[in-house]
């Protein structure tokens, strides 16, 4: 693994900016307001040729621990154990504050044990111009070594910063450096084994994703809590997966998205770049899994946004958590709620009928191993390529079933189709007056390849393509 290097601080102060200054991207959402970042968030992270894995955290605040800043504390506390160094932020325009002091007496006595012997560096951020000239002075006040004073927003100081940090982890950095080029060398010679599932956990809010996949890890990575809506940035968490049938494991990258509400009922501005982000979530995933609350039903709701997945060209597949209390919310006929789910979905995501549909317990970890075959086993379909023979074969009988229809007397004629890329399978019809072909025989020709050629559920792309008239007048 990389060196991790835990970026802590108390609200507002430029983590979040830094962390996205170091990873080279907009990952974690910013804005003015504090208490923006709830959950940690880990990016790939250089400077000048160092690399290490950077990790965002929520603003540390003195909350009782049972309340939502106090967990999202808890989890900052967390952070730190494993880590190889930690970037201590303050604000240098406005000076140190009773809060900054207090981390500071923290990560001094955390310092101080054995088994927490993680280097502190204080990062002075905002330190553009002379402004921020008194807080980086009284920065040495804290008994944690030379602050390094910085601009996460304009890029200032990131020299510095490398000085800081290269010899606390450059060391370990190299030597990960160099065992990953010897295991790219080795796949370069042989071939390369299939990347982990990259796994998208979607839904409203209050669905039980943070649950899910905390129950998935076994241990409380995200923050989760009756509050609706927790989440906001979309959180990619790595994971080794065991089959209890086989034994063989996995690598899986878990993706927590932010709950996603009627856009009407979205008038916040952190809620819509929320939502935004887990809507770029969908686009990184393979597979997604919408997440319904087995005690609300489908709404309209989870049917948006599996249309979404769906357009986007995801494999789309469906859980409904919280099973073991939905027996009793539904006076004991659980298996009509699912029917009823599975008939809904078919009604209304006409496009992909035949979804997978599974129910789970985030709570028990009722059908989480299923799960999770199951995605793999999406993913394998979304990624196949149909044979050259069986698709032709497939396309002859098609038409002889069912030939194209002659609007207004002019015949439509279809020569051949080509599968031209997968991840979502994509096939190219080649004939003449394609642009008179009725969108109900499209959906005639989709329907047979998903159903014939073993595709199932997964999105099909059919492209028409009409040779060019060498006679037509331009």
């Amino acid at each position: 693994m990389k060196p991790q290097v835990i970026i802590i601080g108390r609200p507002n102060v430029g983590k979040s900016t830094l962390f996205n200054r170091l990873v080279g991207k907009k990952l974690a959402l910013v804005d003015d307001q504090p208490g923006v970042t709830r959950d940690r968030r880990m990016g790939d992270a250089e400077i000048a040729n160092l690399q290490f894995t950077a990790v965002d955290t929520a603003g540390w605040e003195d909350e009782d621990a049972a309340s939502l800043p106090g967990r999202m504390r808890a989890q900052t506390e967390a952070s730190l154990e494993g880590a190889d160094a930690a970037l201590f932020v303050i604000d240098a325009r406005a000076g140190l504050t009773p809060l900054d002091e207090e981390i500071a007496r923290y990560l001094r006595e955390y310092r101080g044990r054995r088994e927490g012997n993680v280097p502190i560096i204080v990062v002075a951020n905002k330190a553009e111009g002379r402004a921020g000239d008194s807080g980086i002075f009284e920065a040495y006040s804290l008994g944690l070594g030379d602050p390094v004073a910085i601009s996460a927003e304009h890029g200032e100081g990131v020299a510095d910063l490398f000085d800081a940090l290269w010899p606390l982890i450059g060391e370990k950095a190299d030597a990960v450096r160099d065992a990953s080029d010897l295991d790219r060398e080795a796949e370069e010679a042989e071939d390369a084994p299939a990347g982990p599932l990259k796994l998208a956990i979607v839904g409203r809010p209050n669905a039980g994703k943070s649950t899910l996949i905390n129950r998935l890890l076994g241990e409380d990575r995200l923050l989760t809590g009756p509050e609706a809506g927790i989440t906001r940035d979309s959180i990619a968490v790595d994971w080794r997966w065991t089959d209890p049938q086989s034994g063989e494991e996995r690598e899986v990258r878990l993706i927590d998205t932010a709950g996603m509400r009627k856009k009407a009922q979205v008038v916040d501005k952190l809620e819509r770049l929320a939502v935004a982000d887990a809507r770029h979530a969908v686009d990184f995933a393979e597979v997604v899994v919408l997440l319904l609350d087995a005690t609300r039903g489908l709404e309209h709701q989870d049917l948006k946004i599996a249309s979404m997945v769906v357009e986007e060209g995801r494999g789309l597949m469906i859980a409904i958590n919280k099973w073991d209390i939905a027996g009793q919310e539904v006076g004991g006929d659980a298996s009509r709620l699912f029917n009823g789910i599975k008939t809904a979905l078919d009604e209304g995501l006409a496009q992909v009928r035949g979804l997978p549909v599974l129910a789970v317990s985030a709570r028990t970890g009722k059908g989480l191993d299923t799960l999770i075959r199951a995605a793999f086993d999406l993913r394998e379909t979304w990624s196949r390529r149909v044979p050259t023979a069986a698709l032709n074969r497939w396309f002859e009988d098609a038409l002889e079933a069912n030939p194209p229809p002659a609007p207004g007397g002019k015949r439509i004629k279809l020569r051949y189709i080509t599968q031209a890329g997968t991840r979502p399978p994509r096939f190219v019809l080649f004939g003449t007056r394609l642009e008179l072909l009725p969108k109900s025989y499209e959906r005639y020709l989709v329907n047979g390849i998903r159903r014939d050629l073993g595709l199932g559920a997964v999105p099909v792309r059919l492209f028409l393509r009409s040779p060019k008239n060498p006679f037509e007048k331009k």
